[in-house]
């Protein structure tokens, strides 16, 4: 009876555990925050959009095991898929792709 017991205890645990481990790493997609003494400017680390998904709906990160990382210095709310940072690998892609520099 106490291994069920247990066994209930922590299937009922692991929800709230995993939802509370997020915000540990800053948020979807962010490796490393590190925030200045006020806690408004970060630095942050991120993996890059995929580049076949920045024109999507919804954008999808690369695996941070593939190495194309974001060195991000910043506001603290800043969003890995926000609009502002789709926009801006928008811009990088295109200039990449107008200097011939595009690897696909």
């Amino acid at each position: 009876m106490r291994k069920i017991e247990y066994w209930v205890g922590v299937l009922l645990l692991l929800p709230n555990l995993a939802c509370s481990a997020a915000p540990m790493l800053g948020g979807e997609g962010v490796n490393y925050r590190l925030a200045d003494s006020s806690g408004s400017f970060c630095h942050l680390k991120f993996p890059a959009i995929r580049k076949e998904t920045l024109y999507w709906d919804r954008p999808v990160l690369t695996q941070a095991s593939e190495g194309d990382i974001i060195d991000f210095y910043g506001p603290c709310d800043h969003d890995p898929l926000g609009k502002e940072e789709i926009s801006r690998q928008k811009r990088n892609l295109e200039f990449e792709r107008h200097l011939g520099f595009d690897d696909e």
